[in-house]
């Protein structure tokens, strides 16, 4: 069975942002289960983020990937990362803090960096946006991650 995507973001539910990225989603593979964590984070808290990765994860199936988009540095060079976490359960987000509580209280065994020249959406004018990470790269990696067709390696 593929991991399941639990989305969690500070966009809220009235934007078209949440549609695009499921869109970028179902484009790479159309079976892939996602699942609304909350996109209700309050604007750029990473520490809200955060908690609300520990709150929730463990009680997900192992190996459920959590795609978690709450972004301060949008549009600048911080980092775009995978990181595995301990107990057996993947998070796309950003360098930026929002993995403190699980780094702190459950563990990270590893992170990748996301190669953007990679793991990009290509195409539909995408190319050199830096602006809709969550949409281009987190979403277009997540479900290439789930999909099998990378791997965390």
């Amino acid at each position: 069975m593929k991991p399941i995507l639990v989305y969690q973001t500070d966009f809220t539910y009235k934007e078209d942002a949440v549609c695009a990225m499921y869109g970028v989603v179902k484009s790479v593979d159309r079976e892939l289960e996602i699942i609304d964590g909350t996109h209700e984070i309050p604007k750029f808290d990473t520490w809200s983020a955060s908690y609300h990765l520990d709150q929730s994860m463990a009680f997900w199936p192992k190996g459920t990937i959590f795609f978690s988009v709450v972004d301060p540095g949008v549009g600048t060079p911080r980092r775009a990362c995978v990181a595995r976490t301990s107990d057996g359960y993947f998070i796309v987000t950003s360098d930026n803090g929002s993995l403190t509580h699980i780094k702190n209280w459950v563990g990270v065994d590893a992170i990748r960096e996301i190669d953007e020249s990679t793991n990009r959406l290509k195409g539909k004018n995408t190319e050199g946006v830096s602006v809709f990470h969550g949409r281009d790269l987190f979403s277009y990696c997540a479900a290439n991650l789930a999909s099998g067709l990378i791997t965390f390696g």
